[in-house]
């Protein structure tokens, strides 16, 4: 049921980037780097969309994470190519990818200053993302199935930042950033949990 699960096809649209990169000369971790700026300037644009009456801001930050997004696929696939596969860079980016995952739901929480969904979202983004990579600390593959990965994650962040550049109005005392919130709390403890079950009837 998760994006995660077209990363293949994923994977074969970004070969003109992977190119470009490598034309460019940027290092899969310099690409890393990039896509982290990307959300940390998502986060930025979510925060200050509603709190500067610039509701269009959510636009700038959806195209952010679409970037973010884009380009942790391609960190991974100009490893592979270039042989810079290894344990440094693939630390490196996990590490960038969960503090991505922090500062963009921090900044949409932020800006709709609902702190305690914000808290609660963003611990099951994070535990989502360690069962995943937990799987693989005790022998067994990295798992990324479950209800809602980081693919089907950034896709909702997107499609939410575009609908709220336009509807602004709450519904039963939420915005639908407000409700996404919400969504993230409930399904990301949910996924990690089928993560958990998943890996310790493995063991």
């Amino acid at each position: 049921m998760t994006l995660d699960r077209l990363r293949p096809a994923a994977e074969r649209a970004i070969a003109p980037s992977v190119s470009l990169a490598k034309r460019v000369g940027i290092s899969p971790n310099g690409v890393s780097v990039i896509a982290f700026g990307l959300a940390i300037a998502g986060a930025v644009a979510f925060a200050l969309a509603p709190r500067r009456g610039l509701p269009m801001g959510y636009l700038a930050g959806a195209l952010c994470v679409a970037g973010n997004g884009w380009l942790d696929l391609v960190d991974g696939a100009l490893a592979r190519e270039t042989g810079g596969e290894g344990p440094a860079g693939d630390l490196l980016d996990h590490v960038l990818d969960r503090y991505a995952d922090i500062v963009i739901v921090a900044g949409l929480a932020a800006g709709v200053d609902e702190y305690a969904l914000g808290f609660a979202a963003v611990t099951g983004v994070v535990m989502t993302s360690y069962l995943g990579t937990q799987a693989e600390a005790v022998g067994l593959d990295r798992v990324y199935g479950g209800l809602v990965g980081r693919a089907d994650r950034l896709a909702l962040v997107i499609a939410v930042g575009v609908v709220a550049a336009f509807v602004t109005d709450p519904f039963r005392g939420l915005t639908v950033v407000g409700w996404l919130l919400v969504f993230f709390a409930v399904v990301g403890h949910f996924t990690a949990f089928q993560r958990f079950y998943y890996a310790y009837r493995a063991l």
